[in-house]
């Protein structure tokens, strides 16, 4: 069963009955200028085991101990937003699998050369399935990109993806001005939302394929808690991409990360994707890649299972 994302952009009041998220929306519930029958529907409830990420996009949300318990206990990712609507901070649970501390062991005690080899698969996926994107994008068949991608060195040690990354951005968006930057000009504002839903659900796989989503194969930032999770999810991206791209193609005005637009972003975990030859949405996908990584530290595998754009 694919998992719901579920946003929440207004007041709102989140609490748990019988294993059930009861949703009260206050602002409808106290105005008594509504008929009754309208101010009857300002309380629904969800199952609890049917969600997969909440995002919480308002200050004056409410959350009470005993939801985020329940939510955290299924595996729930949470996401709460700033004051500009962009996705700040991250909620996991902190036991994913049954058998985590074997798990962590295993994944901890890998070799370097087994970390540089992964590396190697997911910035060759990575290119792949950015150059597979630019041929749908521009009509033209971009070789270059598919024989940098065939020769990733173990540890991308001649560093391609920065060179393939050039070539793709300037590419993709062929927009006055426009390079890839957290705090550039749109559509960076989309590609950084995207991600952050994309983040959030690798990090929710990667917990419940029980890793440590700290721990990456290639970056390794103090001060970053989901450097795993950033490893894995690159060849991710161009899913997110290949979104922002239809956006950007069929909506005037996106200057601005409006209600409709983050609709769109939102629907990131329900993409349809390829792995292994089979056609599955992205949040499913995203469990075998991370399943894969596991049996990889395991030693039962050699290569992880990442998505190929067709």
């Amino acid at each position: 069963m694919i998992k719901k994302t579920i946003y929440f952009g207004n007041p709102v009041y989140l609490s748990l009955k019988n294993a059930q998220l009861v949703i009260k929306l206050p602002e409808i519930a106290k105005n008594d200028s509504l008929p009754d029958s309208f101010r009857q529907q300002s309380q629904v409830t969800k199952p609890i085991e049917d969600i997969g990420v909440i995002v919480l996009d308002n200050r004056q949300i409410t959350i009470t101990s005993g939801a985020l318990e329940a939510l955290l206990e299924n595996n729930c990712a949470i996401i709460t937003c700033d004051s500009k609507s962009m996705p700040v901070g991250l909620m996991l649970p902190l036991y994913g699998h049954t058998t985590q501390n074997e798990r962590f062991r295993q994944q901890l005690s890998a070799s370097v050369p087994l970390m540089k080899q992964l590396w190697q698969q997911t910035i060759k996926a990575k290119i792949n399935n950015q150059a597979a994107l630019l041929d749908i994008c521009t009509g033209e068949e971009n070789k270059c990109m598919k024989i940098w991608a065939s020769d990733v060195k173990s540890g991308d040690s001649d560093n391609l993806e920065a060179r393939a990354a050039a070539y793709y951005w300037k590419r993709l968006f062929p927009i006055e001005g426009f390079t890839r930057d957290r705090d550039g000009m749109p559509p960076n504002n989309l590609l950084n939302y995207g991600y952050a839903i994309l983040r959030a659900v690798m990090a929710r796989a990667l917990v419940s394929s029980g890793l440590l989503p700290t721990l990456g194969i290639h970056h390794h930032n103090r001060y970053n808690a989901y450097c795993l999770a950033d490893d894995i999810m690159e060849p991710y991206r161009p899913y997110v991409d290949q979104l922002v791209c239809s956006i950007i193609q069929t909506v005037p005005d996106y200057q601005e990360l409006n209600k409709e637009l983050k609709a769109r972003l939102l629907s990131i975990p329900t993409l349809d994707v390829i792995i292994s030859g089979k056609r599955s949405p992205l949040m499913v996908a995203v469990s075998q890649t991370t399943a894969s990584l596991y049996k990889c530290f395991s030693g039962e595998l050699r290569r992880i299972a990442y998505p190929e754009i067709l």
